[in-house]
Protein backbone atom coordinates (compact mmCIF):
# COMPACT_ATOMS: atom_id res chain seq x y z
CA UNK A 1 0.00 0.00 0.00
CA UNK A 2 1.53 3.30 -1.09
CA UNK A 3 1.16 6.72 0.49
CA UNK A 4 0.18 7.52 4.04
CA UNK A 5 -1.47 4.73 6.00
CA UNK A 6 -5.18 5.13 6.71
CA UNK A 7 -4.90 3.25 9.98
CA UNK A 8 -5.06 5.64 12.97
CA UNK A 9 -1.61 5.78 14.70
CA UNK A 10 -3.02 4.74 18.08
CA UNK A 11 -4.46 1.56 16.49
CA UNK A 12 -1.39 0.90 14.37
CA UNK A 13 0.80 0.93 17.48
CA UNK A 14 -1.22 -1.94 18.96
CA UNK A 15 -0.96 -4.12 15.81
CA UNK A 16 1.67 -6.63 14.96
CA UNK A 17 3.35 -6.10 11.56
CA UNK A 18 1.43 -9.03 10.11
CA UNK A 19 -1.96 -7.71 11.27
CA UNK A 20 -1.13 -4.20 10.06
CA UNK A 21 -0.13 -5.50 6.63
CA UNK A 22 -3.39 -7.51 6.44
CA UNK A 23 -5.56 -4.51 7.40
CA UNK A 24 -3.76 -2.28 4.90
CA UNK A 25 -4.36 -4.82 2.14
CA UNK A 26 -8.07 -4.84 3.00
CA UNK A 27 -8.21 -1.03 2.94
CA UNK A 28 -6.50 -1.04 -0.44
CA UNK A 29 -9.02 -3.57 -1.76
CA UNK A 30 -11.91 -1.42 -0.48
CA UNK A 31 -10.45 1.63 -2.22
CA UNK A 32 -10.12 -0.31 -5.49
CA UNK A 33 -13.72 -1.53 -5.29
CA UNK A 34 -15.01 1.98 -4.56
CA UNK A 35 -13.07 3.26 -7.57
CA UNK A 36 -14.61 0.53 -9.74
CA UNK A 37 -18.16 1.18 -8.55
CA UNK A 38 -17.86 4.93 -8.96
CA UNK A 39 -19.91 7.48 -7.02
CA UNK A 40 -22.97 6.28 -5.08
CA UNK A 41 -26.07 6.06 -7.26
CA UNK A 42 -28.97 8.37 -6.48
CA UNK A 43 -31.94 9.81 -8.43
CA UNK A 44 -29.84 12.79 -9.60
CA UNK A 45 -27.12 10.77 -11.35
CA UNK A 46 -28.93 7.58 -12.36
CA UNK A 47 -32.33 6.16 -13.30
CA UNK A 48 -33.19 5.31 -9.71
CA UNK A 49 -36.68 6.60 -8.78
CA UNK A 50 -36.91 9.46 -6.27
CA UNK A 51 -38.85 7.24 -3.86
CA UNK A 52 -35.87 4.94 -3.31
CA UNK A 53 -33.96 7.63 -1.43
CA UNK A 54 -34.55 8.33 2.24
CA UNK A 55 -35.94 11.86 2.76
CA UNK A 56 -33.09 12.73 5.13
CA UNK A 57 -30.50 11.65 2.55
CA UNK A 58 -31.55 14.08 -0.15
CA UNK A 59 -29.00 16.57 -1.38
CA UNK A 60 -29.43 19.90 0.42
CA UNK A 61 -30.73 22.67 -1.77
CA UNK A 62 -28.16 25.13 -3.08
CA UNK A 63 -30.52 28.11 -3.23
CA UNK A 64 -31.29 29.78 0.10
CA UNK A 65 -34.65 28.93 1.57
CA UNK A 66 -37.33 31.58 1.07
CA UNK A 67 -38.33 33.63 4.11
CA UNK A 68 -41.98 33.64 3.05
CA UNK A 69 -44.46 31.62 5.09
CA UNK A 70 -46.17 28.57 3.67
CA UNK A 71 -49.51 28.94 1.90
CA UNK A 72 -51.11 31.82 0.05
CA UNK A 73 -49.26 35.12 0.09
CA UNK A 74 -50.88 38.50 0.81
CA UNK A 75 -52.45 39.91 -2.34
CA UNK A 76 -52.55 36.62 -4.25
CA UNK A 77 -55.47 35.88 -6.56
CA UNK A 78 -58.36 34.32 -4.67
CA UNK A 79 -59.48 30.85 -5.69
CA UNK A 80 -62.92 29.68 -4.66
CA UNK A 81 -65.69 27.42 -5.90
CA UNK A 82 -68.16 29.36 -7.98
CA UNK A 83 -71.88 29.08 -7.20
CA UNK A 84 -73.98 26.91 -9.49
CA UNK A 85 -77.16 28.38 -11.00
CA UNK A 86 -80.17 28.26 -8.70
CA UNK A 87 -82.03 26.12 -11.25
CA UNK A 88 -79.49 23.32 -10.73
CA UNK A 89 -80.06 23.16 -6.96
CA UNK A 90 -82.23 20.33 -5.70
CA UNK A 91 -83.62 22.49 -2.91
CA UNK A 92 -83.78 26.25 -2.28
CA UNK A 93 -84.45 27.47 1.27
CA UNK A 94 -85.54 31.10 1.66
CA UNK A 95 -84.47 32.72 4.92
CA UNK A 96 -86.13 35.98 6.03
CA UNK A 97 -85.14 37.87 9.18
CA UNK A 98 -88.12 38.29 11.52
CA UNK A 99 -86.98 41.29 13.53
CA UNK A 100 -84.37 44.02 13.40
CA UNK A 101 -81.15 42.88 15.00
CA UNK A 102 -80.78 46.28 16.69
CA UNK A 103 -84.22 47.30 17.97
CA UNK A 104 -86.36 44.13 17.47
CA UNK A 105 -88.79 45.89 15.10
CA UNK A 106 -90.73 43.33 12.99
CA UNK A 107 -89.44 43.19 9.39
CA UNK A 108 -91.38 42.49 6.17
CA UNK A 109 -90.61 42.25 2.46
CA UNK A 110 -87.87 40.53 0.46
CA UNK A 111 -84.32 41.31 -0.59
CA UNK A 112 -83.95 41.70 -4.37
CA UNK A 113 -80.37 40.41 -4.20
CA UNK A 114 -80.07 37.99 -1.25
CA UNK A 115 -76.79 36.46 -0.15
CA UNK A 116 -76.46 32.97 -1.64
CA UNK A 117 -74.93 30.20 0.40
CA UNK A 118 -74.73 26.72 -1.13
CA UNK A 119 -73.98 23.51 0.76
CA UNK A 120 -72.91 20.39 -1.13
CA UNK A 121 -73.92 17.03 0.28
CA UNK A 122 -73.90 13.44 -0.86
CA UNK A 123 -77.30 11.85 -1.41
CA UNK A 124 -78.24 8.84 0.61
CA UNK A 125 -76.51 5.96 -1.15
CA UNK A 126 -78.85 3.09 -1.68
CA UNK A 127 -78.40 0.34 -4.30
CA UNK A 128 -81.01 -0.03 -7.06
CA UNK A 129 -82.28 -3.60 -7.18
CA UNK A 130 -84.37 -4.74 -10.15
CA UNK A 131 -86.05 -8.13 -9.92
CA UNK A 132 -86.87 -9.99 -13.13
CA UNK A 133 -89.58 -12.63 -12.69
CA UNK A 134 -89.12 -15.21 -15.42
CA UNK A 135 -92.31 -17.25 -15.74
CA UNK A 136 -92.21 -20.81 -17.02
CA UNK A 137 -95.33 -21.86 -18.88
CA UNK A 138 -96.31 -25.26 -20.20
CA UNK A 139 -97.41 -25.62 -23.81
CA UNK A 140 -101.04 -26.80 -24.02
CA UNK A 141 -100.22 -28.64 -27.24
CA UNK A 142 -97.02 -30.60 -26.49
CA UNK A 143 -96.55 -29.95 -22.78
CA UNK A 144 -93.05 -28.45 -23.18
CA UNK A 145 -92.09 -25.87 -20.50
CA UNK A 146 -90.83 -22.49 -21.82
CA UNK A 147 -89.11 -19.89 -19.63
CA UNK A 148 -89.17 -16.19 -20.55
CA UNK A 149 -85.68 -14.90 -21.52
CA UNK A 150 -84.00 -11.93 -19.87
CA UNK A 151 -84.32 -8.64 -21.78
CA UNK A 152 -81.40 -7.57 -23.97
CA UNK A 153 -78.54 -6.05 -21.97
CA UNK A 154 -79.52 -7.59 -18.64
CA UNK A 155 -76.54 -9.50 -17.20
CA UNK A 156 -76.89 -13.12 -16.18
CA UNK A 157 -75.08 -12.29 -12.93
CA UNK A 158 -76.20 -9.99 -10.14
CA UNK A 159 -74.02 -6.97 -10.99
CA UNK A 160 -75.02 -4.22 -13.42
CA UNK A 161 -72.72 -2.18 -15.70
CA UNK A 162 -72.23 0.76 -13.32
CA UNK A 163 -71.42 -1.48 -10.36
CA UNK A 164 -68.88 -3.45 -12.40
CA UNK A 165 -67.37 -0.24 -13.80
CA UNK A 166 -67.00 1.23 -10.30
CA UNK A 167 -65.44 -1.96 -8.99
CA UNK A 168 -62.91 -1.93 -11.82
CA UNK A 169 -62.25 1.77 -11.29
CA UNK A 170 -61.43 1.20 -7.63
CA UNK A 171 -59.01 -1.62 -8.43
CA UNK A 172 -57.33 -0.20 -11.53
CA UNK A 173 -57.44 3.59 -11.22
CA UNK A 174 -57.44 4.04 -7.46
CA UNK A 175 -55.14 1.05 -6.82
CA UNK A 176 -57.33 -0.64 -4.20
CA UNK A 177 -56.93 -4.31 -3.42
CA UNK A 178 -59.78 -6.70 -4.10
CA UNK A 179 -60.48 -6.98 -0.39
CA UNK A 180 -60.64 -3.21 0.10
CA UNK A 181 -62.75 -2.84 -3.03
CA UNK A 182 -65.26 -5.31 -1.60
CA UNK A 183 -65.16 -3.45 1.72
CA UNK A 184 -65.86 -0.11 -0.01
CA UNK A 185 -68.80 -1.47 -1.97
CA UNK A 186 -70.32 -3.09 1.10
CA UNK A 187 -69.65 -0.30 3.61
CA UNK A 188 -70.44 2.79 1.57
CA UNK A 189 -72.81 1.54 -1.11
CA UNK A 190 -74.65 -1.15 0.79
CA UNK A 191 -73.76 -3.59 -1.99
CA UNK A 192 -72.97 -7.11 -0.74
CA UNK A 193 -69.59 -8.01 -2.22
CA UNK A 194 -66.89 -10.58 -1.70
CA UNK A 195 -63.35 -10.90 -2.99
CA UNK A 196 -64.54 -13.55 -5.42
CA UNK A 197 -67.11 -11.16 -6.88
CA UNK A 198 -64.43 -8.52 -7.54
CA UNK A 199 -62.46 -11.16 -9.45
CA UNK A 200 -65.54 -11.80 -11.61
CA UNK A 201 -65.88 -8.04 -12.17
CA UNK A 202 -62.24 -7.94 -13.21
CA UNK A 203 -62.77 -10.68 -15.79
CA UNK A 204 -65.90 -8.97 -17.21
CA UNK A 205 -64.09 -5.63 -17.56
CA UNK A 206 -61.13 -7.23 -19.32
CA UNK A 207 -63.42 -9.00 -21.79
CA UNK A 208 -65.48 -5.85 -22.36
CA UNK A 209 -62.47 -3.57 -22.98
CA UNK A 210 -60.33 -6.00 -24.95
CA UNK A 211 -61.75 -5.08 -28.41
CA UNK A 212 -60.85 -1.41 -27.84
CA UNK A 213 -57.40 -2.47 -26.65
CA UNK A 214 -56.82 -4.65 -29.72
CA UNK A 215 -57.88 -1.78 -31.98
CA UNK A 216 -55.28 0.50 -30.38
CA UNK A 217 -52.63 -2.23 -30.75
CA UNK A 218 -53.44 -2.44 -34.46
CA UNK A 219 -53.13 1.34 -34.80
CA UNK A 220 -49.79 1.53 -32.94
CA UNK A 221 -47.45 0.77 -35.92
CA UNK A 222 -48.97 3.63 -37.95
CA UNK A 223 -48.02 6.38 -35.49
CA UNK A 224 -45.44 8.95 -36.68
CA UNK A 225 -43.85 9.22 -33.24
CA UNK A 226 -43.99 7.20 -30.05
CA UNK A 227 -42.58 7.42 -26.57
CA UNK A 228 -41.48 4.03 -25.26
CA UNK A 229 -40.37 2.76 -21.88
CA UNK A 230 -40.54 -0.36 -19.74
CA UNK A 231 -40.43 -1.30 -16.08
CA UNK A 232 -39.87 -4.65 -14.36
CA UNK A 233 -42.74 -6.41 -12.64
CA UNK A 234 -43.75 -9.96 -11.70
CA UNK A 235 -46.33 -12.47 -12.83
CA UNK A 236 -46.91 -15.46 -10.56
CA UNK A 237 -43.54 -14.82 -8.92
CA UNK A 238 -41.68 -14.81 -12.25
CA UNK A 239 -39.93 -11.85 -13.85
CA UNK A 240 -42.00 -9.86 -16.33
CA UNK A 241 -41.88 -6.45 -17.99
CA UNK A 242 -44.58 -3.82 -18.38
CA UNK A 243 -44.06 -1.84 -21.60
CA UNK A 244 -45.69 1.48 -22.44
CA UNK A 245 -46.03 3.22 -25.80
CA UNK A 246 -47.29 6.80 -25.78
CA UNK A 247 -48.78 8.22 -28.99
CA UNK A 248 -50.31 11.65 -29.48
CA UNK A 249 -53.89 10.51 -28.71
CA UNK A 250 -53.54 7.22 -26.85
CA UNK A 251 -51.25 5.11 -24.69
CA UNK A 252 -50.80 1.34 -24.93
CA UNK A 253 -49.51 -0.89 -22.14
CA UNK A 254 -48.49 -4.48 -22.61
CA UNK A 255 -47.14 -7.13 -20.22
CA UNK A 256 -44.42 -9.39 -21.57
CA UNK A 257 -42.05 -11.91 -20.10
CA UNK A 258 -39.08 -10.37 -21.89
CA UNK A 259 -37.33 -7.07 -22.44
CA UNK A 260 -35.88 -8.20 -25.75
CA UNK A 261 -36.17 -6.47 -29.11
CA UNK A 262 -38.59 -9.18 -30.28
CA UNK A 263 -41.32 -7.44 -28.27
CA UNK A 264 -40.85 -4.31 -30.39
CA UNK A 265 -40.98 -6.33 -33.60
CA UNK A 266 -44.18 -8.02 -32.44
CA UNK A 267 -45.93 -4.76 -31.56
CA UNK A 268 -44.54 -2.34 -34.16
CA UNK A 269 -43.72 -4.68 -37.02
CA UNK A 270 -40.52 -4.98 -38.99
CA UNK A 271 -41.26 -1.93 -41.18
CA UNK A 272 -42.06 0.69 -38.52
CA UNK A 273 -40.91 4.08 -39.83
CA UNK A 274 -41.85 6.43 -36.99
CA UNK A 275 -39.61 8.11 -34.43
CA UNK A 276 -39.30 6.51 -30.99
CA UNK A 277 -38.39 8.63 -27.95
CA UNK A 278 -36.57 6.37 -25.52
CA UNK A 279 -33.55 5.86 -23.30
CA UNK A 280 -30.32 4.32 -24.61
CA UNK A 281 -31.34 0.69 -24.07
CA UNK A 282 -29.97 -1.34 -26.97
CA UNK A 283 -33.19 -3.20 -27.84
CA UNK A 284 -34.51 0.07 -29.35
CA UNK A 285 -31.56 0.47 -31.72
CA UNK A 286 -33.09 -1.82 -34.33
CA UNK A 287 -35.89 0.71 -34.94
CA UNK A 288 -33.52 3.08 -36.72
CA UNK A 289 -35.15 6.45 -36.01
CA UNK A 290 -34.72 7.33 -32.35
CA UNK A 291 -34.64 10.33 -30.05
CA UNK A 292 -32.51 9.62 -27.03
CA UNK A 293 -33.78 11.13 -23.81
CA UNK A 294 -31.80 14.18 -22.70
CA UNK A 295 -33.14 13.87 -19.16
CA UNK A 296 -31.34 10.51 -18.92
CA UNK A 297 -28.23 12.08 -20.42
CA UNK A 298 -28.32 14.88 -17.87
CA UNK A 299 -28.30 12.32 -15.07
CA UNK A 300 -25.40 10.51 -16.77
CA UNK A 301 -23.44 13.77 -16.94
CA UNK A 302 -24.20 14.36 -13.26
CA UNK A 303 -22.71 10.92 -12.54
CA UNK A 304 -19.52 12.10 -14.25
CA UNK A 305 -19.51 15.22 -12.07
CA UNK A 306 -19.89 13.07 -8.94
CA UNK A 307 -16.87 10.95 -9.89
CA UNK A 308 -13.66 11.14 -7.84
CA UNK A 309 -11.60 11.16 -11.06
CA UNK A 310 -10.78 14.81 -11.83
CA UNK A 311 -10.64 14.23 -15.61
CA UNK A 312 -14.07 12.62 -15.55
CA UNK A 313 -15.43 15.34 -13.27
CA UNK A 314 -14.15 18.09 -15.61
CA UNK A 315 -15.79 16.58 -18.68
CA UNK A 316 -19.03 16.16 -16.73
CA UNK A 317 -19.09 19.87 -15.86
CA UNK A 318 -18.26 20.83 -19.45
CA UNK A 319 -21.11 18.66 -20.81
CA UNK A 320 -23.59 19.88 -18.21
CA UNK A 321 -23.31 23.55 -19.20
CA UNK A 322 -24.55 23.18 -22.83
CA UNK A 323 -27.10 20.59 -21.66
CA UNK A 324 -28.70 23.13 -19.33
CA UNK A 325 -28.77 25.65 -22.18
CA UNK A 326 -30.52 23.04 -24.35
CA UNK A 327 -33.27 22.65 -21.75
CA UNK A 328 -33.69 26.42 -21.43
CA UNK A 329 -34.15 26.82 -25.17
CA UNK A 330 -36.47 23.84 -25.37
CA UNK A 331 -38.69 25.33 -22.64
CA UNK A 332 -39.05 28.48 -24.75
CA UNK A 333 -39.99 26.40 -27.80
CA UNK A 334 -42.46 24.29 -25.84
CA UNK A 335 -44.34 27.32 -24.51
CA UNK A 336 -44.47 28.93 -27.97
CA UNK A 337 -41.97 31.73 -27.38
CA UNK A 338 -39.79 30.54 -30.28
CA UNK A 339 -40.42 28.25 -33.24
CA UNK A 340 -38.71 24.91 -33.80
CA UNK A 341 -36.80 26.48 -36.66
CA UNK A 342 -35.43 29.14 -34.31
CA UNK A 343 -34.70 26.43 -31.76
CA UNK A 344 -32.59 24.57 -34.31
CA UNK A 345 -30.61 27.72 -35.10
CA UNK A 346 -30.01 28.56 -31.44
CA UNK A 347 -28.93 25.02 -30.59
CA UNK A 348 -26.43 24.79 -33.46
CA UNK A 349 -23.51 25.99 -31.28
CA UNK A 350 -24.72 23.75 -28.44
CA UNK A 351 -24.66 20.80 -30.80
CA UNK A 352 -21.12 21.59 -31.94
CA UNK A 353 -19.89 22.02 -28.36
CA UNK A 354 -21.38 18.74 -27.17
CA UNK A 355 -20.05 16.76 -30.10
CA UNK A 356 -16.56 18.26 -29.62
CA UNK A 357 -16.70 17.34 -25.93
CA UNK A 358 -17.71 13.79 -26.80
CA UNK A 359 -14.69 13.56 -29.08
CA UNK A 360 -12.51 14.83 -26.25
CA UNK A 361 -13.79 12.08 -24.00
CA UNK A 362 -13.43 9.49 -26.76
CA UNK A 363 -9.72 10.24 -27.20
CA UNK A 364 -9.01 10.97 -23.53
CA UNK A 365 -7.52 7.54 -22.90
CA UNK A 366 -9.68 7.27 -19.76
CA UNK A 367 -11.64 3.99 -19.72
CA UNK A 368 -14.38 5.65 -17.67
CA UNK A 369 -15.12 8.02 -20.57
CA UNK A 370 -14.26 6.17 -23.75
CA UNK A 371 -17.21 3.76 -23.81
CA UNK A 372 -19.99 6.28 -23.11
CA UNK A 373 -18.50 8.98 -25.37
CA UNK A 374 -18.03 6.53 -28.24
CA UNK A 375 -21.65 5.35 -27.98
CA UNK A 376 -22.98 8.92 -27.95
CA UNK A 377 -20.74 10.17 -30.73
CA UNK A 378 -21.31 7.19 -33.05
CA UNK A 379 -25.09 7.70 -32.72
CA UNK A 380 -25.06 11.48 -32.35
CA UNK A 381 -27.90 11.88 -34.88
CA UNK A 382 -30.20 10.27 -32.28
CA UNK A 383 -29.46 13.17 -29.95
CA UNK A 384 -30.93 15.79 -32.29
CA UNK A 385 -33.93 14.19 -34.01
CA UNK A 386 -36.27 16.57 -32.17
CA UNK A 387 -34.82 19.54 -34.05
CA UNK A 388 -36.19 18.34 -37.40
CA UNK A 389 -39.29 16.35 -36.41
CA UNK A 390 -42.42 18.11 -35.17
CA UNK A 391 -44.10 16.33 -32.28
CA UNK A 392 -40.83 14.82 -31.01
CA UNK A 393 -39.56 15.93 -27.60
CA UNK A 394 -35.92 15.84 -26.47
CA UNK A 395 -36.95 13.80 -23.43
CA UNK A 396 -38.91 10.65 -22.73
CA UNK A 397 -40.89 12.26 -19.91
CA UNK A 398 -44.31 11.38 -21.35
CA UNK A 399 -43.53 7.67 -21.17
CA UNK A 400 -42.02 8.01 -17.70
CA UNK A 401 -45.15 9.77 -16.46
CA UNK A 402 -47.45 7.16 -17.97
CA UNK A 403 -45.56 4.46 -16.05
CA UNK A 404 -45.75 6.27 -12.72
CA UNK A 405 -49.26 5.01 -11.87
CA UNK A 406 -48.31 1.48 -12.92
CA UNK A 407 -45.15 1.50 -10.80
CA UNK A 408 -47.05 2.60 -7.68
CA UNK A 409 -49.68 -0.06 -8.35
CA UNK A 410 -46.94 -2.70 -8.73
CA UNK A 411 -45.38 -1.73 -5.39
CA UNK A 412 -48.75 -2.10 -3.68
CA UNK A 413 -49.79 -5.36 -5.33
CA UNK A 414 -46.38 -7.05 -5.91
CA UNK A 415 -47.29 -7.78 -9.52
CA UNK A 416 -49.93 -10.16 -10.85
CA UNK A 417 -50.63 -13.78 -10.04
CA UNK A 418 -51.92 -15.05 -13.38
CA UNK A 419 -52.11 -14.39 -17.08
CA UNK A 420 -55.69 -13.14 -16.60
CA UNK A 421 -54.46 -10.62 -14.04
CA UNK A 422 -51.78 -9.37 -16.43
CA UNK A 423 -54.35 -8.90 -19.19
CA UNK A 424 -56.52 -6.90 -16.76
CA UNK A 425 -53.57 -4.68 -15.83
CA UNK A 426 -52.44 -3.89 -19.37
CA UNK A 427 -56.00 -3.37 -20.61
CA UNK A 428 -57.22 -1.11 -17.83
CA UNK A 429 -54.00 0.91 -17.68
CA UNK A 430 -54.33 1.52 -21.41
CA UNK A 431 -57.92 2.74 -21.03
CA UNK A 432 -57.14 4.89 -17.97
CA UNK A 433 -54.25 6.74 -19.61
CA UNK A 434 -55.99 7.05 -22.99
CA UNK A 435 -59.14 8.52 -21.44
CA UNK A 436 -56.95 11.04 -19.64
CA UNK A 437 -55.27 12.04 -22.91
CA UNK A 438 -58.60 12.37 -24.69
CA UNK A 439 -60.31 14.17 -21.76
CA UNK A 440 -62.94 11.44 -21.54
CA UNK A 441 -64.85 10.58 -18.39
CA UNK A 442 -63.32 7.26 -17.38
CA UNK A 443 -66.29 5.97 -15.37
CA UNK A 444 -68.72 6.79 -18.18
CA UNK A 445 -66.53 5.00 -20.72
CA UNK A 446 -66.18 1.90 -18.54
CA UNK A 447 -69.94 1.81 -17.96
CA UNK A 448 -70.68 2.15 -21.68
CA UNK A 449 -68.15 -0.57 -22.53
CA UNK A 450 -69.60 -3.05 -20.02
CA UNK A 451 -73.15 -2.22 -21.13
CA UNK A 452 -72.18 -2.80 -24.79
CA UNK A 453 -70.60 -6.10 -23.78
CA UNK A 454 -73.83 -7.26 -22.12
CA UNK A 455 -75.80 -6.22 -25.21
CA UNK A 456 -73.33 -8.01 -27.55
CA UNK A 457 -72.61 -4.70 -29.24
CA UNK A 458 -69.21 -3.29 -30.35
CA UNK A 459 -67.07 -1.71 -27.66
CA UNK A 460 -66.80 2.11 -27.90
CA UNK A 461 -63.67 2.94 -29.90
CA UNK A 462 -60.70 4.81 -28.42
CA UNK A 463 -59.10 5.52 -31.79
CA UNK A 464 -59.38 9.21 -32.66
CA UNK A 465 -57.79 11.49 -35.22
CA UNK A 466 -54.89 13.51 -33.78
Amino acid sequence: MTGKSKIPPELAAQMTPEVRAFVESLLLRIAELEETLGPPKNPRNSSLPPGCQHPHAKTPRKAPRSKRKRGGQPGHKKHERSLVPTEECQEVVTLLPKTCRRCDTPLTGEDSDPLRHQVWELPEIKPMITEYRRHRLACPCCGENTCAPLPEGVPTGQSGPRLIALSGLLMACFRQSKRRTALFLESLLGQPCSVGLTVKHQAIITEALRPAYDELATTLPTQPQLGADETPTKQAGQKAWLWTFVASTFTLFTMRGSRAATVLTELLGATFSGVVMCDRAKMYWQLGRLQWCWAHLKRDFQALIDSSDHQVKRLGHDLMRPTKRLFREWARCRDGTITRRTLKRRLAPVRRDIEHLLLRGLFSGNPKLIGMCRELYDHREWLWTFLDQDGVDPTNNLSERSLRHAVIWRKLSFGTQSNAGSRFVETTLTVIETCRQQSRNLFTYLTDAVDAHFRSQPCPSLVTNP
